[in-house]
């Protein structure tokens, strides 16, 4: 259709629309929409529909009926349309009616709203201060002058231009440029007629001019299912939750105290449904399945491997891609509240692996967002994390750090979680993590310390506990960091727990030796307890001790078939009666011979095998006791809680220990653990006491119902008056092979 002369654009228009159509303009409100040209002139409307072949403006005041004022003239061939609404000087409500082929649709003109980010919003994400971010930035549902529609808004300071695509614009970059807000540096724009389920992402030309490949929203809050990597407009939070009186509970809850026993769970390959295809569960199905699983074993928590959306499947999550959308791997937002709410209701805690240390190198990632590192550090030196070939925050910038403590608190705020283990904490303290000599740049003090991160840690720490004072924060930390379990205000970092690495890798390599050799390590565990109170400590047998060549829990124990079995037993009762909280990966429980793949199913036909049942009972039963027994949980972080009865019989690879109740009102009771390694039973075997009377045999990891040979003292030993080990009472025992007994002792009245 030929130009009207009234539409005809002038030089600085005509510059203006090739500027729109080469999708290169960095103000299209400024030109798109309905303008007043002069300011006290004829009201013109501008718009850039591709393929449109006839564009309308309908006047649709409320209580009006809806009229046509005016047909735009197409004044260039690529979609841009133009006219003036003939005696009209004052701008009013109206709708475009677009014809394309055979089609007409009607809808509202985007570039008739206002920004959608208030005053204070931009404030705070210009200050790197806005922790509710998720709040405003991203896809949200919004209703404005009674036009229902999604607001869009993404940080992009260095972009020269953005556009969001998706189903509703044909997925072109011209169609829906947005407004760029300069004082922090985020663009946005209100879209109406898009909704839940629609699919989108963002078109930037970066820095240099240079169209990027899509970017997925950073902080989008659903996505497409993997390998897809589109994100969804999300609808809104209304899931109905009932967890209130597990909340409360928690929100007064000291853990240092409480038994924690951790259940480790890939979500992934818990377990399959080998009639569907060997398809994951869902969320639901697995708060079907998983929960009562999980309680009838007597864990308090489960920590679920990175969920946060992840674009490869052998990542396990670990490089994730989404920090605040839950993996649609197993079902939507609501499915995964669901989850949670269950495990509330069955008095499961829920654990999050965190990951802020680094994130993947994928084009339609955070990966040179806007054309520049805007997310990493642009010197590799600092921005590259070599073990996993992914990209390293930049914690020093503040709207980076604001992004990741937005994203911790998201999980705590919007989905109920428990507390949030954070991933490879090492790697983020620091700078000269995994790297050789001159491939990192030091502090500004000359050190290897990552001060930014640090800062970042002990904030993250901070706002965690301050917010949600009942939740759990734990550092994955693999090196001898001081304090990493101690209170910001005392100089440490901040977190709650700390896994204890150290204790880990000497406790699998003592029980992994032959029982020949162990007399000759027998400080690989007992040094555990020269450091056990420096932190606060959980004692993991994780996802990483059963995979890469390592073997399963069971295969890496010495020994014939019978003796494989009584060595796991053994090692676990040491696990639960050592003082630390614990954390168990699945498969770990019922004593899986293979490797985890993350791919498949755990083997739970073993669980037809009474050896494998028996590990699960003893599990149940450890649980049971470590949760009841206050002396087995009281003390797991005060050295109140623990005493040496006898911890140097290296000839027969004897341990035994007390595990004291701290608080006053259990102190009427307190346990002996007694651990014998060899396959050697002995016979009156001797171990001091503090008190006469009756020791019940609370727990025998050589019992018959667990697979063992069902050696032991017949229920209980009474003490005997025979000074021993510096303690006036003793007892006469017998130690079966393999095995960690428990008894109970109680101060004679």
């Amino acid at each position: 259709m030929p130009a009207s002369p009234e539409s005809v654009p002038d030089a600085a228009h005509q510059a203006a629309i090739e500027s729109l159509v080469r999708a290169e303009h960095a103000d299209p409100f400024s030109v798109l929409g309905m303008h007043q040209e002069p300011p006290d002139g004829p009201v013109v409307v501008r718009t850039l529909l591709p393929g449109a072949r006839t564009v309308e403006v309908v006047a649709c005041a409320p209580g009006t009926v809806p009229t046509v004022v005016a047909r735009l003239a197409c004044c260039h061939p690529d979609g841009v349309f133009a006219g003036p609404v003939a005696g009209c000087r004052h701008r009013f409500r109206y709708r475009l009616r677009v014809t394309f082929d055979e089609d007409v649709l009607e809808f509202e003109d985007a570039y008739a709203f206002p920004p959608v980010l208030g005053e204070l919003d931009v404030h705070l994400l210009a200050e790197g201060s806005h922790l509710q971010a998720y709040e405003r930035l991203g896809a949200h549902l919004r209703e404005i002058d009674g036009v229902a529609g999604t607001a869009f808004a993404v940080w992009a300071p260095n972009a020269r231009r953005v556009s969001v695509v998706g189903d509703f614009c044909d997925w072109d970059g011209r169609r829906l440029p947005m407004r760029k807000l300069h004082e922090c540096g985020v663009w946005e724009i209100f879209v109406p007629g898009v909704v839940p389920g629609d699919r989108y992402k963002f078109e930037i030309k970066g820095a240099s001019g240079a169209l990027l490949p899509l970017k997925s929203d950073p902080m989008a809050l659903e996505t497409e299912r993997p390998p897809r990597t589109a994100s969804v407009v999300s609808a809104p939070d209304r899931f109905a939750w009932s967890d209130g009186a597990w909340m409360g509970r928690q929100a007064v809850a000291n853990h240092h105290r409480e038994p924690v026993s951790i259940y480790e769970v890939h979500l992934g390959s818990w377990r399959r449904l080998a009639e569907a295809g060997g398809r994951p569960l869902s969320y639901r199905e697995l708060a079907e399945q998983l929960v009562p699983y999980a309680v009838d074993m007597g864990f308090s928590h489960l920590e679920l491997l990175p969920i946060t959306e992840f674009p490869f499947d052998g990542s396990w999550g670990y490089q994730p891609i989404g920090l605040y959308a839950p993996t649609s791997r197993h079902g939507g937002p609501d499915d995964f509240r669901f989850f949670v709410d269950a495990c509330h209701r069955a008095g499961l805690g829920v654990l999050l692996d965190w990951v802020p240390g680094h994130f993947p190198s994928d084009p339609n990632g955070l990966s040179r967002f806007d054309g520049t590192c805007l997310y990493e550090h642009a010197d590799p030196r600092q921005g590259y994390q070599p073990d996993w070939q992914t990209l390293i925050y930049n914690f020093g910038r503040r709207e980076v750090a604001n992004f990741l403590l937005g994203s911790a608190l998201f999980w705590l705020d919007r989905y109920h979680l428990d507390g949030i283990r954070v991933d490879a904490v090492a790697s983020m303290l620091y700078l000269d993590y995994s790297r050789s000599d001159g491939a990192w740049i030091p502090n500004r003090y000359g050190g290897k310390e990552n001060l930014e991160a640090i800062a970042f840690l002990r904030r993250l720490n901070e706002l965690a506990y301050a917010r949600h004072p009942g939740v759990m924060t734990i550092a994955e930390e693999s090196t001898a960091w001081p304090g990493v379990s101690r209170p910001v205000w005392l100089g440490g970092l901040g977190f709650g727990f700390k896994w204890n690495m150290g204790w880990m890798h000497d406790a699998l390599r003592y029980f992994g030796r032959d029982t020949l050799f162990r007399s000759w390590h027998h400080n690989d565990l007992t040094f555990a307890l020269l450091y056990q109170y420096s932190e606060n400590f959980i004692l993991p047998i994780s996802h990483d001790e059963v995979v890469h060549g390592k073997g399963s829990l069971i295969s890496r124990m010495p020994g014939d078939r019978w003796q494989q079995f009584a060595n796991l037993r053994a090692f676990l009762g040491y696990m639960f009666c050592h003082p630390g909280k614990k954390l168990l990966f699945m498969g770990c429980e019922f004593g899986q011979w293979a490797e985890w793949n993350h791919d498949a199913s755990l083997d739970w036909p073993l669980l037809d095998l009474p050896e494998h049942q028996g590990v699960q009972g003893l599990v149940r039963d450890l649980n049971r006791l470590y949760r009841t027994e206050p002396a087995l949980h009281q003390g797991d972080c005060d050295p109140g809680g623990f005493e040496w009865i006898e911890a140097n019989d290296t000839t027969n690879s004897v341990l035994a220990w007390l595990r004291w109740p701290v608080a006053a009102e259990d102190q009427d009771r307190f346990l002996v653990c007694v651990g014998n390694f060899t396959p050697q039973p002995h016979h009156g075997y001797r171990v001091g006491v503090p008190a006469g009377g009756r020791y019940l045999e609370r727990l025998n990891t050589d019992a018959a119902c667990y697979g063992g040979s069902n050696l032991g003292n017949a229920g209980g030993v009474d003490a005997e008056a025979r000074p021993w080990h510096g303690r006036p009472w003793s007892l006469s025992l017998t130690l079966p092979p393999l095995a960690v007994l428990v008894l109970e002792g109680r101060w004679s009245v």
